[in-house]
């Protein structure tokens, strides 16, 4: 699976400007974390949707450890949620970019809503939707496109769940003509329903256990499935490389 190389602050700017540059043709970013990593490696079609973004942030430290041993030269995670979000919701405020919320409950989405407010004074928050947590019916889909396109939107916040969201994305890319982000639990961890982890345990990529705890029933299968293969697999491909010689690294597309 693709992860870029790229800092918060250089991906806060080149998202922000491909948004202050809607309407136009749909781009998609990926936030890549471990659980993202080893869905895209039992699904190969899940694989392409992620590897055919425009940009896959590494989204938590263990991203930017395995970057690192593989030769680049990635400082910190791009935590999208909440940092590099707010950030980058800063940044449209100051280009007038039209933003959009698909995702959430509705009680949620609201919550979630006035708390970008608050925190990104200026943003235009343009639409919000709250789809069904079933699929919805190609009608439905239809009517909630057409509503985004109607109401301008330049940046699409999807909170959906991975690897529902990133799904969702790519196969919208055809229908709407704006940045779309995948940005995880940041609904409801913006709109306060879970909280958010020590900077200490996020540093130390310790941020897992934290979730865990707070969310056991939730979470527990995903990380004892994901977490030790993860590490299994990643040690084979260490090895592989030091045969090999290191793997090329992929830009993001400008």
């Amino acid at each position: 699976m693709r992860v870029d190389g790229i800092e918060t602050a250089d991906a806060v700017a080149l998202v922000a400007g491909w948004a202050a540059d809607a309407p136009g043709p749909a781009r998609y970013v990926c936030a890549a974390n471990v659980h993202m990593t080893m869905v895209a490696h039992d699904h190969p079609d899940y694989a392409a949707v992620v590897n055919g973004a425009d940009l896959v942030v590494p989204d938590g430290v263990p991203m930017v450890w395995q970057l690192r041993l593989l030769g680049l030269r990635q400082r910190r995670r791009v935590r999208v949620t909440p940092d590099a979000l707010l950030d980058l919701l800063r940044a449209c405020a100051g280009r007038g970019v039209k933003v959009g919320l698909y995702g959430g409950a509705p009680a949620t989405l609201a919550a979630m809503r006035d708390a970008v407010l608050a925190a990104t004074p200026g943003l235009d928050i343009v639409h919000t939707c709250s789809p069904p947590f079933r699929s919805p019916t190609p009608e439905e889909d239809a009517a909630f496109v057409r509503d985004i396109e109607a109401a301008g939107v330049q940046l699409l916040l999807v909170g959906l769940g991975c690897p529902k969201q990133e799904r969702w994305m790519a196969a919208h890319t055809g229908s709407l003509h704006c940045v779309m982000i995948g940005v995880g639990a940041a609904f409801p961890l913006l709109a306060g329903e879970v909280p958010d982890a020590p900077m200490w345990m996020r540093d130390s990529g310790l941020e897992w256990l934290f979730r865990l705890r707070t969310q056991p029933g939730r979470l527990w299968r995903r990380y004892a499935y994901y977490n030790p293969r993860f590490l299994a697999y990643f040690a084979l491909q260490m090895l592989r490389q030091r045969w090999q010689g290191p793997a090329a690294s992929r830009p993001a597309r400008p």
